[in-house]
């Protein structure tokens, strides 16, 4: 059976990554966790890894891109080096679900603190008290679709009796004192976005053929976008 490398792009949060993958193991990752550095590094991270690992584009097998939801500026930027990448070398596309991707990669970071049968509950931050968000079982099956969410106290009470959710992401940090009386919801903070985690989906979408149309593929935004006026000083 051939090898198979996959270079993967995230940008759907803050954080500017790409990672190179092998057979669905990620074998380089390089992330920035600064804000608006999308558009100035991600190319130059692009290079830098392929030379690190000794590959040219001839060698991959795929481009990954982490499609959303998340942030619109972000999303787009990533979306739009992917495809142009894609044009250029003539390999297919892949786009991962940003949620699945966070869901796949706290799993198996957090492989052994992760109590039985707990549900994953990945947020991207939305602003204020709103998040983008799924639900996955401990098997990484999709419990709920992705949606924008307003979390308050009286989320989650709809958990079945004894079920314990985590949440975890750049979305779930700050409602860390909101939950913290509360014994069935935990979160665990500091979890931050990575393309070293689309290596697991974007390795099983290539073996069963799952591309894009590169002409046609958008980023999944979730939300319209809206344009608002910087405030007065």
């Amino acid at each position: 059976m051939p090898t198979h490398f996959i270079l993967q792009i995230e940008t759907a949060t803050q954080v500017c990554s790409v990672a190179l993958s092998r057979d669905g193991t990620t074998i380089a990752f390089r992330d920035i966790d600064e804000p608006n550095v999308h558009a100035s590094q991600l190319t130059l991270l692009v290079e830098a890894l392929l030379r690190e690992a000794g590959l040219t584009f001839a060698d991959l097998s795929a481009i990954a891109v982490s499609k959303g939801p998340g942030s619109y500026t972000g999303l787009r930027i990533g979306v739009s080096a992917a495809k142009g990448l894609c044009y250029a070398t003539d390999l297919p596309l892949i786009g991962v679900d940003t949620l699945a991707g966070m869901a796949a990669g706290f799993a198996a970071k957090h492989a052994e603190e992760i109590e039985p049968k707990a549900w994953l509950c990945p947020m991207v931050d939305a602003r204020r008290m709103e998040v983008y968000t799924g639900m996955y079982d401990h098997r990484l099956k999709p419990l709920k679709s992705a949606a924008a969410i307003i979390i308050d106290t009286h989320s989650f009470s709809e958990l079945p009796v004894g079920q314990r959710v985590l949440l975890f992401g750049n979305g779930a940090d700050k409602f860390q004192e909101l939950f913290a009386a509360n014994e069935r919801v935990a979160v665990i903070p500091h979890f931050r976005n990575s393309a070293r985690y689309l290596s697991g989906c974007a390795y099983q979408a290539l073996l069963d053929k799952q591309f894009e149309d590169v002409a046609y593929f958008e980023p999944y935004y979730l939300k319209d976008f809206v344009a608002t006026t910087p405030k007065q000083r």
